[in-house]
């Protein structure tokens, strides 16, 4: 468990943007670090990997789990860089061993998705520079790539090359449309009870495979393994995604393919994140799906519009109402784009959000704000109104990524760290200080307003790669000046 005295720290000079973004930056922090930093649990070391003198990290004051998603949202959004040993043993926590003895990302009843444990294992690599951790993350990703090849349910599907199975995170009815559930939901709340949720595809699991397809055979180059066949394999899911999601009617991607060919012409939150963030959409698609994505007063929603049995008094706890960890991942993907301004309105949303209900909320009401876990699952005649759970870990490593991937621009490779930063104008001079990565440890300040740099010292040097290497060691000065 890290200290505070290790936790970096966020400093504007202007004072409203310290006390919005500086205070709920801070709060974040002591939401993943403290409150929701577990001891060691030795019912999740099924993998033999975890080290029992370090916790993890769970799902939130909710959920005493780390889970899969979670898991590796959670790494690749904060804690990776934040506490590499922390980030690893959670990322392990959701890995276990076949029969055969083979490591594979866990088998619970959740598997559709499971594909995003790549994502956060090679961002985790990027990071820290642990080829040990790579190793074992490259046998994981083999086995569980293979298994969900050869998977009947939630596999792959012959006809359209995509993979079958829920879209990401959406666990509960409420986020498909008709003909999936009825006005009663009468099968349960479990997306998974619908036989076409099962058969149908979604944009954001495809975009999952097609990066995790990706990261697969970037592994493979950086440990020289020969042989790897998994770059062509992503290059196809991309192919099918475009050409089944894709909508020039629309300018955007679809949310939904069922297994009859039907289209979902219905607007998904992190499945247009996703297609950004993972380079599916190119330069033109990029471009229209941003004009033409549609916001809820509060953010960024998960699925979009209303279903015809949810409404603005009723929303689903998955249909027209706003989680923060799509208002996160849309925020990067914005950032990556140069969007500021649109950067800016989002994590300004999420931050206010924190600000009025005191801390970070799994669910909020996308016209309100108010904390509400919408409506899932018939009782009687009336469908459940949940409960949206408190101290949600992703929400809060939302905003820890929107300060440092979104605002610094952070990105890791092998070489080291850069910087693209979005400064948005009004928010001023900004100072992260106390930064620890791998041997170094940086403050990083931020002058002007939006992508262009001006100006890039290290130690009060001028620097043209606008970063620093992977072997730096010690404490260093980073001063970034934006035009104008």
């Amino acid at each position: 468990m890290t200290t505070t005295d290790s936790w970096p720290t966020l400093q504007f000079g202007n004072p409203e943007s310290q006390a919005l973004y500086g205070t709920t930056y801070e709060v974040a922090l002591e939401n993943l670090l403290k409150t929701n930093t577990v001891p060691f649990g030795a019912i999740y070391a099924r993998s033999g990997l975890m080290d029992p003198a370090v916790g993890m990290v769970r799902a939130g004051g909710g959920y005493e789990q780390p889970w899969t998603r979670d898991a590796t949202i959670n790494s690749w959004n904060a804690t990776s860089l934040l506490a590499p040993k922390l980030a690893a043993n959670t990322l392990w926590a959701v890995v276990e061993k076949d029969a055969d003895g083979k490591l594979r990302v866990q088998q619970d009843s959740q598997q559709w998705d499971q594909v995003v444990w790549v994502v956060g294992a090679w961002h985790h690599y990027l990071v820290t520079g642990d080829r040990e951790f790579l190793a074992r993350a490259y046998e994981v990703v083999t086995n569980t790539l293979a298994f969900r090849e050869q998977a009947t349910v939630f596999g792959r599907s012959e006809q359209y090359g995509l993979f079958t199975g829920p879209s990401f995170f959406n666990d509960g009815v409420s986020g498909f449309p008709a003909p999936t559930a009825d006005a009663r939901e009468s099968l349960g709340s479990e997306s998974t009870s619908y036989p076409d949720v099962v058969s149908g595809m979604y944009l954001s699991t495809n975009a999952l495979y097609y990066a995790a397809y990706t990261r697969a055979a970037d592994m493979a180059d950086v440990l020289g393994v020969p042989g790897d066949d998994h770059r062509g394999k992503a290059a196809a899911i991309k192919q099918a995604v475009n050409q089944y999601f894709w909508n020039p009617q629309t300018g955007s991607y679809n949310y939904e393919l069922r297994a009859d060919g039907t289209p979902g012409v219905y607007q998904e939150g992190a499945g247009l994140a996703f297609v950004l963030l993972f380079g599916i959409a190119d330069e033109v698609q990029a471009s229209a799906l941003i004009s033409n994505a549609q916001r809820m007063t509060w953010g960024m929603p998960d699925t979009y519009p209303h279903w015809a049995r949810y409404s603005d008094a009723e929303p689903g706890r998955h249909n027209g109402i706003v989680w923060p960890l799509v208002q996160g991942l849309w925020a990067k993907a914005l950032a990556g784009r140069g969007e500021v301004e649109e950067f800016a309105t989002e994590t300004r949303l999420l931050a206010e959000l924190v600000r009025n209900s005191g801390g970070f909320w799994e669910i909020y009401n996308g016209n309100t704000g108010a904390v509400d876990g919408g409506h899932q699952g018939a009782s009687g005649v009336l469908k459940r109104h949940w409960a949206s759970e408190p101290d949600q870990t992703w929400s809060a490593t939302a905003f820890i990524d929107m300060m440092h991937t979104g605002l610094f621009g952070m990105t890791f490779d092998d070489r080291g760290l850069t910087f693209t930063p979005s400064l948005p104008s009004g928010w001023g001079e900004v100072t992260l200080s106390g930064l620890r990565y791998r041997d170094a440890v940086l403050t990083v300040t931020l002058r002007g307003t939006g992508t262009v740099i001006r100006a890039f010292a290290v130690d009060g040097s001028p620097n043209q790669v606008f970063g620093v290497p992977a072997s730096l060691q010690g404490h260093h000065t980073i001063d970034i000046t934006l035009n104008p």
